[in-house]
């Protein structure tokens, strides 16, 4: 973490069966996690409010479903880190520097948000990949199979959303 993301809040002890540095790469990793789906998470629900067009009813459904599942997950994230003895990341600002994701700038045309996002959905499940495999080298096979579940979720949104993009004969095709 940088020093704009350092948290005054001290570690807690946690008798897991899990090293204390072990933890804390991990939860580093899961800090970014945090970060990018916040800012996915803020996207979408941007990107929902703003669609316009003839797919602006899809997209605006699908949007909402995804945004909502991510608020669960940022959640969960940050409870995670939590209880593996770290504080989870705060601050927008802290957010947007530390996201593998760009923030939106902007609002594009349906097809265009649809790429983005599909993009952004399979950049994430790509980006988690280290954390399980970090996950079970050290033993923790409850973020293992946490973050294996939100690899799957940001497939299949990326996939829905590709798929929504191809019928827009505007919108490139991820």
């Amino acid at each position: 973490m940088t020093a704009a993301h350092k948290i005054d809040q001290p570690e807690h002890v946690v008798e897991s069966g899990l090293e204390r540095d072990d933890r804390k790469e991990l939860c580093e990793m899961l800090g970014q996690a945090l970060a990018s789906t916040y800012v996915l998470y803020h996207k979408t629900h941007a990107y929902h409010w703003n669609v316009t067009g003839p797919l602006f009813y899809s997209v605006h459904n699908l949007t909402e479903e995804q945004y909502q599942d991510m608020a669960t997950a940022i959640d969960a994230l940050a409870e995670r880190i939590r209880s593996l003895g770290f504080a989870a990341p705060v601050g927008l600002a802290g957010y947007v520097e530390q996201s593998t994701i760009k923030d939106v700038t902007g609002t594009p045309d349906a097809g265009t948000m649809l790429k983005e996002l599909a993009l952004d959905n399979q950049h994430i499940a790509r980006s988690m990949r280290p954390i399980v495999e970090k996950a079970e080298e050290i033993g923790d096979t409850f973020t293992a199979d946490f973050i294996t579940d939100r690899i799957g979720t940001h497939e299949e949104f990326g996939w829905m959303l590709s798929a929504l993009a191809m019928g827009d004969d505007r919108a490139p095709t991820p």
